[in-house]
């Protein structure tokens, strides 16, 4: 979900504050050298506060300083408005006289009158751990840095020092570079230290290494907050060990980390929410489950963010490239970004051996299901379902949506899509899979990365299509896969795809009836729909929606949810039953027609009683094995 930031300077500005930021920016050249310098302390953490101090020197004399907070984090593709929890703004120069300010947005103060340097302080109030927000608390500080941090215009490729404050017992985590004393980081520039989430606790640490090309050696490090115990995190720690070595094997290579280290920052805590946000040498991992309840699902994430190492923050595509922090991030191509890695991530643990075949196969049989009976398939493309990202990515909005029926997630469809090429082409070229794909993705627009830490040669819709075409030597199959399966709305055939592997997609619940919508009791009898009804299901075809309250079928009363559902077991699917509701102005009968669940699954031939051939296990073992430990 997070990709390293780059402002393009002149231009942001310009869009921001007009030509006088503009000239601002190109006066700028000419001042003395900048750099800013943060501090943060927590003296009131018990109530969610930080006090924080932002230090600009080298600030060009003659015009006010443009100190922003972000409105928007890298990953975040809606607008999240961190300036909400800014407050008791101060601001003083350099021999510490008191500087007035102005505040021409929700998200600027223009501080006049400075002597080339320009101190800001100001109160932040977080209570949210997750990979968006910021939090403090007695327990720690969880910190995303464009939400907690002010940063300013033209300043952007300055060097930066940070100190935190570190209470007895609390250390640091994070991908910022350390320096002799253990509170003190730095960072090439202000867009690094924006994309370097920190966390300040008594987190439990553990690390190996990784060879990369050439000898060089990398340290990756898992920092985790939780309550578990420290055989829960060695186990987890093994496993994450598996995942990390089966995508450097499926890369060839692992991401160059800037600095010699990727950590994994984790808080695995009750108040935590879920969440997970890569970064360029780190990612943020958050949720309210344990190691003990819930390893798997958390290693699921671990393992999504990790390849985000690859692709999105060094593979990425040219419509995120620079992310702006003051606006909406659209992409069109969160179908591979976001979509492709969500079908890797589980695929790791196959080859890693954390879970079976039988395992592996509910998620493949989902990610076909979810794609085979979308309805939103039929208005939008997995392009122009990605460009909902704004809408739909942590977005906040009150009023009511018909999402479930109009949209399908970038991230389930694009996972759809890889194990539809995946399987394509295996099936159908010698020695071409998707890994020789995604491989030949990032030799010409991952390796190459700039000194400004950005990726040289970001990528677009045309050049992915062409890079299949050549991978494949079939220019002709690239083109159809993308008109119809990318920019087009069609689902690829999963159950004879799957097949060549030996597994059987199948209904789940054949013949049964399914309404297609979401049931809650209704105290005094009768049961209403929470939600607005699927358009494929029974309800919505007989007109019912949300907030209908249905009391009686064929005559009788119905109690609750559970006597409805004891009705729907004696029927099958086409039989019509009569269904009394109220809704919205009055009384109604309606006669609905049952339609069967549309609902597939995927399981082993194996264990549905039928034969697998050795030509299936070959595919299988080639697909689902191991590439670290051949």
């Amino acid at each position: 979900m997070t990709i390293l930031m780059r402002f393009n300077i002149a231009a942001r500005a310009a869009r921001a504050s007009g030509l006088a930021a503009l000239g601002l920016l190109i006066a700028g050249t000419a001042a003395a050298q900048p750099r800013v310098e943060y501090e943060i302390r927590y003296p009131n953490r018990v109530h969610h506060e930080a006090e924080v101090t932002a230090t600009f020197h080298g600030v060009p004399a003659g015009r006010p300083l443009q100190v922003r907070m972000s409105r928007t984090s890298p990953g975040r593709y809606a607008l999240h408005e961190f300036a909400k929890n800014v407050y008791a703004v101060r601001a003083a120069d350099g021999a510490g006289r008191a500087l007035s300010i102005t505040r021409p947005d929700p998200h600027q103060w223009d501080v006049a009158g400075h002597d080339g340097t320009v101190r800001v302080t100001y109160t932040l109030f977080g209570d949210r751990v997750d990979g968006t927000y910021t939090a403090f608390d007695a327990t720690h500080a969880h910190m995303n840095m464009p939400a907690t941090f002010v940063w300013a215009l033209g300043m952007e490729n300055a060097p930066v020092r940070v100190r935190f404050d570190r209470p007895e017992g609390w250390r640091v985590a994070t991908q910022l570079v350390p320096t002799p004393d253990s509170s003190v980081f730095t960072a090439p520039h202000v867009q690094y230290f924006m994309d370097s989430p920190t966390e300040v606790g008594p987190f439990d640490l553990r690390t190996w290494t990784v060879a990369g090309p050439g000898g060089r050696t990398y340290t990756v490090r898992l920092a985790v907050h939780h309550l578990g115990t420290p055989a829960e995190l060695d186990r987890y720690a093994e496993k994450a060990k598996k995942v990390v070595a089966e995508q450097i094997a499926t890369w060839g290579e692992p991401a160059p980390y800037d600095f010699g280290t990727y950590t994994f920052i984790a808080d695995y805590l009750p108040w935590a929410d879920g969440d997970g946000m890569e970064h360029r040498n780190s990612t943020i991992l958050t949720s309210s489950n344990s190691l003990a309840r819930a390893e798997m699902g958390l290693l699921g994430t671990l393992s999504h963010e990790y390849f985000h190492s690859w692709n999105v923050e060094r593979v990425r595509p040219a419509s995120l490239e620079p992310f702006s922090f003051t606006e909406a991030n659209m992409s069109g191509e969160l179908w591979f970004a976001e979509g492709f890695t969500s079908y890797f991530d589980d695929l790791f643990i196959r080859r890693a051996g954390i879970v079976n075949d039988s395992g592996y196969a509910i998620s493949a049989g989902a990610m076909a299901n979810a794609v085979a009976n979308a309805p939103g398939r039929r208005y939008f493309s997995p392009v122009e379902m990605s460009m909902q990202a704004p809408f739909v990515d942590a977005a906040v909005s009150i009023d009511p949506h018909n999402r479930g029926n109009t949209f399908l997630s970038y991230y389930t469809w694009g996972s759809g899509i890889a194990l539809g090429l995946d399987l394509s082409l295996r099936s159908r070229f010698r020695n071409v899979t998707l890994d020789d794909y995604m491989r030949a993705v990032w030799r010409e627009f991952g390796r190459p990365q700039t000194e400004a830490l950005a990726p040289a040669r970001p990528y677009t819709m045309a050049d992915l299509r062409r890079v299949l075409g050549e991978v494949t030597g079939d220019r002709a199959f690239a083109d159809d896969f993308f008109a119809r399966y990318v920019e087009g709305r069609d689902a690829v055939d999963y159950a004879a795809l799957l097949g060549r592997a030996g597994f059987l997609l199948r209904k789940t619940q054949p013949g049964r009836p399914w309404l297609g919508a979401q049931l809650e009791d209704v105290q005094g009898g009768g049961v209403r729909i929470a939600g607005y009804p699927a358009m494929n299901g029974s309800l919505y075809a007989a007109g019912f929606t949300a907030g209908d309250v249905i009391r009686t079928v064929d005559g009788q009363a119905v109690a609750d949810a559970a006597a409805l559902r004891a009705v729907l077991e004696r029927k099958r699917a086409g039989d019509v039953l009569q269904a009394g509701s109220e809704t919205r102005g009055g009384t109604r009968q309606a006669a609905v027609t049952l339609v069967e669940n549309p609902a597939l699954e995927a399981v082993p031939y194996e264990a549905a009683g039928m034969r697998v051939t050795p030509e299936m296990r070959a595919f299988r073992q080639s697909w689902l094995g191991s590439g670290a430990r051949q």
